[in-house]
């Protein structure tokens, strides 16, 4: 029964102590801090280069929309093959995708093309990272590897964005993509020395892949615990606008690249407190209950653009959000648990690529609107409005849920 999982008591320390933990988790953040910088990097890149909104939102949203395929079709990858093994060959990829795109000279749709190439070798790579967790820390340590992970990756991104500026103005945006290639290598390096190989899940034989995706499409949608988990997770969707227009919302209201910098670095560093707090001082029970609620209230600060605040209380909100947008860790965690190994793969991929895809899409609607609308200001206000008309349905959803249960 969903609410009386229990997701975790071990410590930090004990998680830690697992030395392939510690290497996927140092190769993951490491990376995340590049790829931070590379968002930003092409992010201002074209936005000096067309002085439109619309654009950096859009670039933006490049380092999201592949998944809409890649998630689905390349997830069970995960599930086929040996997980270590895809997870090298993904980073030595990106590395290489990367690395070309920091060469002068590039033209735009070149660079548009290998960004689409390194996020589709992306999607196996977190689904055989996400397949491969439960086996490396098994039972209780699961849940606190998990709030390390998130923890990490937003303060690795909290490092990215606020250093982003002012590396992207230091070394330019080429020599900025050619530090996040970089940590892709490394990244490669320290699983290929760090993580035990083991066999695939189920082999290369069966099924086909699209026979693969319908299978794990039938089992979130036959479980009512994983199909709530997987809505509001992709509530982000909302909470991501922001992002794609940090650069033209710095604009708006007189500051620069630094301001939008650190804009940018407020959102993550909300989830990497609110994630601590849940795990320090919020019971396993508790964390589930509040899934619905934070869902909710990661959305409803965002409404405070409406008023066209400035960049200190911009970052206040942001925070804000952020901190309530840490119920992603409990609904991830609990969602893997709840999977069998076999499939973990293959639904990762879907949710997960899902998620990626309406946060591209957010990305999409926030640069439409906005040149519509012609504040970022105003667009990001709307699109929270419509996010929190959403939410509500689904929190009240995750609360019969957990009632029924304890019913």
């Amino acid at each position: 029964m969903l609410c009386v999982v229990r997701i975790g008591d071990s410590s930090f320390r004990a998680a830690i102590a697992v030395g392939e933990f510690r290497s996927i988790w140092l190769a993951e953040l490491q990376s995340v801090i590049g790829d931070q910088l590379a968002r930003l990097a092409v992010s201002v890149l074209v936005f000096h280069d067309t002085g439109s909104a619309t654009w950096p939102a859009l670039a933006y949203a490049l380092t999201y929309l592949p998944d809409i395929v890649a998630g689905p079709v390349l997830g069970g990858l995960a599930d086929r093959y040996p997980r270590r093994t895809i997870m090298i060959g993904a980073d030595a990829l990106r590395a290489a995708a990367i690395g070309v795109m920091a060469l002068p000279g590039i033209p735009l749709a070149v660079v548009a093309v290998l960004l689409v190439i390194a996020q589709l070798a992306g999607s196996p790579f977190s689904a055989a990272q996400a397949a491969l967790l439960p086996t490396v820390l098994p039972g209780e340590l699961y849940a606190s590897g998990q709030s390390i992970r998130q923890i990490t990756h937003q303060a690795g991104q909290l490092a990215g964005f606020a250093a982003g500026g002012v590396v992207v103005a230091l070394l330019g945006a080429h020599r900025a993509l050619a530090v996040d290639a970089a940590t892709f290598a490394v990244s490669a390096i320290v699983v290929r020395h760090g993580v035990r190989h083991r066999p695939a899940a189920t082999g290369t034989g069966g099924p086909s892949p699209w026979q693969r995706v319908s299978a794990g499409a039938r089992t979130i949608r036959r479980d009512p615990r994983l199909r709530s988990l997987t809505g509001l997770a992709w509530l982000a969707g909302f909470v991501i606008v922001p992002e794609g227009l940090a650069l033209p919302y710095a604009a708006e209201i007189g500051g620069g690249a630094t301001v939008a910098g650190l804009m940018l670095a407020a959102h993550p560093a909300g989830i990497a407190a609110g994630a601590f707090a849940l795990n320090r001082w919020a019971s396993p029970r508790t964390r589930l209950r509040l899934v619905g609620p934070l869902a909710l209230f990661a959305i409803v600060p965002l409404l405070g653009y409406a008023f066209r605040p400035g960049a200190v209380v911009a970052i206040g909100l942001l925070f804000g959000s952020g901190c309530c947008a840490a119920y992603q860790v409990t609904a991830a965690a609990t969602f893997m648990r709840l999977v069998p190994d076999a499939e973990r793969g293959q639904a990762f991929g879907l949710a997960g690529s899902g998620l990626i895809a309406v946060q591209g899409v957010g990305l999409l609607a926030g640069a439409g609107l906005v040149s519509l609308l012609g504040s970022p200001a105003f667009t990001v206000a709307t699109i929270a409005a419509l996010g929190t008309l959403t939410a509500i349905p689904a929190a009240v959803a995750w609360r019969r849920i957990c009632v029924a249960v304890d019913a």
